[in-house]
């Protein structure tokens, strides 16, 4: 039974009243006089070769070129692509950069999470910069790369810390893949980079980022141009090289986007459920009104390339005496029957203000075995960077920063948690 109060959203509210189903953007992105070559598509750097006189027969090579000096090597100037003339160098740097996004503040979690604030040009020259997170997550099998979609978020959903944020706007694909690129020059990603001196082992193949999420600030499936774009990029075999199926884009329920995502992009989805009837999953998930559990479900069955062996991921926030009864757990398995899925269950991650409270473990426990007697994998995510407020559903930029005594809280609850 729903017993915790559900916060009001900010913006205006749809017709009939209640919380706004989505926001619109109050800014939109201006590119700089010299752009960055991080994050066009292969296409889009021949067309940018073009411009600055470079012969057609000559493109694809140095598209080629390019693509490997990004996004294999890392590099960072031009002067550093030693097999391309300096002639063409020089006139690259006099058009073009390799910017990425700058790192405005690092945080490292007691766990080793690391979060970096990351900061993007405002719409309006001389305004104050925009600033989105991306956390880095190391396992013991894994080392895994959150990343933003949007400068704020879309949607409302009422246990999401940026989900109080308003839409300030979309990413572009080179800001997203401009992520990638600065945690691994922080981590020393690249080949001959020097790794960060805190015993950080590299994972997979000798790289520290072997997966990616789709999870952090933001609705990827608003932003699907960019987000399409920059995935690709990600996953391109000649350049950052990886796998599709270790990148997973998160929604909330853009039902009209998730064929698309899986035809056009191609990796695993993840699915933020929470709720297993619509009444609540309208005050929890407030787009749930304009996609209807039954009607995303129907997509989900109907995912582009959807098996065993390329399960969907059911996201379930862990809500006190509100979503974590054993009824619900069981109502949960007969709404999935029939998905090749995991249920992943996510504890609630506390943030100043809420009115949520997470559920007790061995209610946590009960649901989970439920879940996993009907034949579901049901993992409980543990969770990570709480103290840096890095946690699912914490991210908030510090455009609202938090008061000392509210990270000393939080600190020290990671602490003793």
């Amino acid at each position: 039974m729903q017993t915790t109060p559900i916060p009001a959203a900010t913006g205006a509210a749809p017709p009939g009243g209640g919380v706004p189903l989505e926001k619109t953007p109050s800014e939109r992105f201006v590119a700089p006089a010299k752009p960055s070559l991080v994050g066009m598509t292969r296409s889009e750097l021949a067309e940018a070769l073009g411009r600055i006189g470079v012969p057609e027969r000559e493109r694809r090579m140095r598209v080629q070129q390019l693509w490997h000096w990004i996004y294999v090597r890392g590099a960072q100037s031009f002067e550093a692509m030693s097999n391309i003339g300096k002639a063409l160098r020089t006139t690259l740097d006099a058009h073009f950069t390799l910017a990425r996004p700058d790192v405005e503040a690092e945080q490292i979690s007691v766990d080793g999470t690391r979060k970096w604030l990351l900061r993007l040009p405002g719409e309006h020259p001389g305004e104050r910069p925009h600033l989105v997170e991306c956390v880095y997550i190391p396992e013991a099998d894994r080392g895994t790369l959150c990343l933003s979609s949007q400068v704020g978020c879309t949607l409302n959903c009422a246990f999401c810390h940026t989900g109080t944020q308003r839409l300030v706007r979309n990413l572009t694909a080179g800001e997203i893949v401009g992520q990638i690129l600065v945690a691994r020059d922080r981590l020393g990603d690249w080949p001959g980079g020097t790794p960060p001196a805190n015993g950080l082992v590299p994972r997979d193949g000798g790289r520290f980022v072997t997966n990616i999420v789709m999870m952090g600030m933001g609705e990827p499936l608003y932003n699907f141009e960019a987000v399409r774009d920059a995935l690709l990029i990600a996953s391109d075999g000649e350049g950052l090289s990886l796998s599709k199926r270790r990148i997973t884009l998160s929604t909330s329920g853009v039902v009209p986007n998730i064929p698309r995502a899986g035809a056009e992009i191609g990796t695993m989805l993840a699915v933020s459920l929470h709720a297993v009837n619509d009444a609540l999953r309208d005050q929890l998930v407030p787009l749930n009104r304009k996609y209807p559990i039954a009607t995303l479900l129907e997509a989900c069955r109907n995912y582009p390339g959807l098996s065993n062996a390329r399960r969907i991921t059911f996201e379930y926030v862990m809500l006190k005496d509100v979503n974590d009864s054993p009824a619900d757990a069981r109502a949960l398995v007969r709404l999935l029957k029939g998905i090749p899925a995991k249920i992943n269950l996510i504890p609630f991650n506390p943030w100043p203000g809420t009115t949520f409270e997470c559920s007790d473990w061995e209610r946590i426990e009960q649901f989970s075995e439920i879940v996993f007697d009907a034949g579901y994998a049901s993992p409980v995510r543990t969770p990570r960077g709480r103290d840096i407020l890095a946690a699912c559903g914490q991210l908030k930029s510090a455009t609202e920063k938090l008061s000392a005594r509210e990270r000393m809280a939080l600190r020290a609850m990671a602490l003793t948690e």
